[in-house]
């Protein structure tokens, strides 16, 4: 489908898709693989109670009525969808494997397609770090980039209200974009609900998850892929090991972008997780221009070498490429809870690239498979 064809996206298509992300075991993956195999989301709506039994379960999409409920409450919320092949969707979120194919949003969405860094960091942040980070985001944004975060407490909060209350010659203030792990039409946290309404009115608040949606444990990794995705770079304040920053670190390196962290003292534990991004490869930030002279002409080859993950090719169905079925069985044999890559379950199947794809949606529908990054699949060992 075309630009011009999205932007002319008819009722009964958009509602199919918004439907079909929201049908049980269907992840953004798979999505897209059902659109391109199916030709549409109608057709692929059609094709899911077969594909359903084919993985040995019975499946039905979610209800309709659902989904109308859904579309209300977004527009209640003064909300809008953005679907994924839209011209106004954000080119360098559309790069990742898994970028949400439906988001909704509200706010000056042009913010989005403009120089993006992402600035984020510990909830619990010491004074002197929410200090650096809001004087940094309005440095930034002063130059002309977007401040993307998450809105949580401390660290994201801060960057956020540096970057709102920066006022850019050519555009005014309210240069930030919050991504929420809830609906948008949810604050979180509570105490930043007027943050929030701010960033909606002024700057560009997006959401992946329905209206309504209260934030769970496992939504908060996936806000992070969108907040990594939208920038051409992040830069990491102060973090502890094993915080969400130093996923969205991760996740920053394994789209190819920049990875920035600012260094601490070894005696406090809140910059640990900053060290040992510096540690691993991460660029050692000092000032804002030291972001500025890494992201204002990014092409697309980080100068950082922070866990830079290995390439694996995503097959997608392809109408010239020999399409012999293969059985789910035969796959699903192949596959354990260890994360495996998708063209190596090709070679050792022998199947093409289309038929295994097929196979491991079929595996997905059923509850069987689980997605990970760098195009790699396993058994869902829940």
């Amino acid at each position: 489908m075309n630009q011009a064809e999205a932007a002319a996206l008819s009722q009964e298509e958009a509602f199919a898709r918004i439907r079909l992300l929201r049908s049980p075991n269907i992840g953004p993956i798979a999505y897209r693989q059902l659109i391109a195999r199916f030709g549409n989301a109608v057709h692929a709506i059609e094709a899911l109670p077969d594909l359903g039994a084919r993985g040995k379960r019975r499946y039905s999409p979610i209800a309709k009525d659902r989904i109308e409920r859904e579309i209300e409450g977004v527009r209640a919320a003064g909300a809008r969808y953005l679907f994924h092949d839209q011209p106004d969707y954000p080119e360098l979120l559309s790069r990742l494997d898994s970028a949400p194919p439906i988001i909704t949003c509200r706010g000056r969405l042009e913010l989005a397609s403009q120089p993006c860094v992402a600035i984020v960091g510990a909830r619990s942040a010491s004074a002197a770090s929410v200090t650096l980070a809001r004087t940094f985001a309005a440095q930034l944004a002063q130059r002309g980039f977007t401040i993307v975060s998450g809105l949580a407490r401390g660290i994201d909060g801060a960057a956020h209200e540096g970057a709102l209350n920066a006022v850019d010659a050519d555009i005014g203030g309210g240069r930030t974009i919050g991504v929420i792990a809830s609906g948008i039409d949810i604050a979180y946290p509570p105490q930043h609900k007027e943050l929030q309404e701010r960033i909606a009115q002024e700057g560009l608040l997006i959401a992946e998850q329905p209206p309504g949606t209260e934030p769970r444990g496992r939504h908060f990794p996936s806000r992070n892929r969108i907040i990594a995705g939208l920038a051409s770079g992040t830069l990491v304040v102060e973090a502890a090991p094993k915080s969400g920053s130093l996923i969205t670190a991760r996740l920053a390196a394994e789209a190819g972008r920049e990875v920035m962290a600012i260094p601490g003292s070894p005696l406090d534990t809140r910059s640990h997780g900053c060290n040992q991004l510096i540690r691993d490869g991460a660029i050692l930030i000092s000032e804002p221009q030291d972001v500025i002279e890494l992201v204002e002409d990014f092409t697309g080859a980080p100068r950082s070498t922070y866990r830079v993950a290995e390439e694996s090719e995503i097959y997608e169905p392809n109408a010239s490429e020999p399409n012999e079925p293969i059985d789910a069985a035969v796959i699903e044999a192949l596959l354990s809870t260890a994360p495996i890559a998708i063209d190596e379950l090709i070679r050792q199947s022998g199947g093409s690239g289309a038929a295994v794809q097929m196979a491991l949606l079929e595996l997905e529908l059923s509850g069987a498979l689980e997605r990970h990054g760098a195009g790699k699949v396993s058994l869902n060992g829940a």
